[in-house]
């Protein structure tokens, strides 16, 4: 991959998959909507998998698989360190894959596309032909080659082309590993994307009207959207899904568009990956009516959103980790970016991340209320402790509970951390990192709560919720 340092994270990104649904006709926005919303399915849901259904254990050998690659590229990453739309989320469990996904309408007039939604990636990419003629095989308007749904650019009239002799593309798109050559001025500016296990996808920026449902019932079109025109995806990450939906915290992604539009602030409220199907949840940018889809459980708490100390990610400030009210004995070095340290909320990898200081710590202190259970292995699962729940109490699960160094506390469902595999086995829901190195609060951890990113005050708001 010519050497170059992996910018996008596996699939294992939040992939969120969001899904716009064509109820009514399109309309140009209006003041009185101020926000819109995203369904998100998570990847492992049945929509996606007739044939294969998948059992939870093997949903969980393939969520640790996405999750260990996409972890060692955080981690290696790191090193070199208004109206409001909405978009439905769902479980994405029979996809194959641990994330969430959404439907996105790209173009004009608008080709519809499966998308991963992830929080630690920056543009946002769909399957496309852009080189193509009226006589082309691989440009049918029936928009599929080989199967795959494919936005067939030549279509749309919104499809704007970034040339590679600008500056957009010499200098802002090198960030997205755009190439430096340039036959002629007006010649498209390419990019080459490699991902740590193998993956790529290779294509041609392009400004793109993309069309989202308000929440208040209508459509509106977000015009001039950077999107990839990837005419080119390897690997098995693709294979089930059409592109990629780039919500990270940087200047190019699809979040960074949305939230100038609609009020600097986006939301989500993530619905257990082992729920029914018809369990919806969405993703939704612009102001707190995105509250109004979900009924909270419990008082929200706000905590300082770290825009700057993690880029491209979302971090936060922790100050340790109590279990059963007792402060744990962790290094502050492992939460002080300064010192190698840090956390950051990935919506994309589904367990919790702890480096080795914390991880130690916290594995002891739970595996003492679980040890009377017999232990059990797993095979190809490396969670450290799993053990046969038959008989098991739930209410003997010591609370865990993250504090932040502003005094906010998140206290995680006790089945985010002590999660069912299937089979009656339950698996203490933690993996170990290398330190120096980051700690990620997984999608499982996030579950069942209500999550606000507010960019301009930089405040995180959770609350527990149902999420429906």
């Amino acid at each position: 991959m010519r050497g170059k340092l992996m910018i996008l994270l596996p699939l294992i990104v939040l992939e969120l998959v969001a899904i716009v649904e064509a109820q009514h006709h399109v309309e140009e926005m209006q003041h009185s909507s101020n926000s819109f919303s995203l369904e998100l399915i998570h990847r492992h849901a049945y929509m996606f998998n007739h044939n294969r259904p998948l059992t939870q254990h093997q949903r969980l050998k393939d969520l640790l698989r996405h999750d260990i690659v996409r972890h060692n590229i955080t981690s290696h990453r790191l090193q070199h360190r208004r109206p409001a739309i909405e978009l439905p989320l769902n479980p994405g469990s029979d996809l194959g894959i641990g994330q969430y996904v959404t439907m996105l309408k790209v173009g004009t007039p608008s080709q519809m596309f499966r998308v991963i939604v992830d929080t630690g990636s920056d543009l946002t990419s769909v399957r496309c032909r852009y080189r193509c003629s009226k006589g082309a095989g691989d440009c049918t308007k029936k928009g599929r080659i080989n199967g795959k749904r494919v936005f067939n650019a030549r279509l749309s009239s919104s499809f704007r082309p970034v040339p590679c002799s600008s500056q957009r593309c010499k200098v802002e798109l090198m960030t997205l590993f755009s190439i430096a050559t340039c036959p002629a001025p007006l010649t498209p500016c390419a990019y080459d994307y490699g991902y740590a296990d193998g993956s790529a996808a290779r294509g041609v920026f392009a400004d793109e009207t993309v069309t989202v449902g308000l929440t208040d019932g209508r459509k509106t079109r977000l015009r001039n959207v950077l999107i990839g025109c990837s005419d080119s995806y390897q690997g098995s990450n693709f294979n089930n899904v059409d592109g990629l939906l780039g919500l990270a915290n940087t200047k190019h992604s699809f979040a960074a568009y949305a939230v100038e539009k609609f009020g600097r602030k986006f939301s989500y409220c993530l619905v257990d990956h082992l729920s029914n199907i018809n369990a919806t949840s969405y993703i939704t940018f612009g102001s707190s009516a995105s509250r109004n889809r979900v009924k909270l459980s419990g008082n929200a708490r706000r905590t300082t959103l770290e825009l700057q100390a993690l880029t491209p990610f979302y971090a936060v400030k922790v100050r340790g980790i109590s279990v059963d009210g007792k402060m744990l004995e962790i290094p502050m070095k492992v939460w002080d970016v300064t010192q190698g340290g840090g956390t950051i909320l990935d919506s994309g990898t589904s367990l919790t991340y702890l480096t080795n200081p914390a991880y130690q710590t916290v594995m002891e202190a739970l595996t003492m209320s679980v040890s009377k259970y017999p232990r059990v292995k797993l095979d190809a699962v490396p969670m450290d402790y799993c053990f046969n729940s038959t008989g098991f109490d739930a209410t003997s699960v010591p609370k865990l509970i993250l504090h932040f160094e502003d005094g906010a506390r998140f206290k995680p469902h006790w089945n985010s951390y002590v999660i069912a595999v299937g089979g009656g086995v339950r698996c203490l829901g933690f993996l170990p990192a290398r330190f120096p190195g980051v700690c990620v609060i997984g999608n499982i951890m996030q579950q069942n709560y209500f999550w606000e990113y507010d960019l301009t005050a930089k405040k995180l708001s959770f609350a527990p919720s149902a999420c429906s």
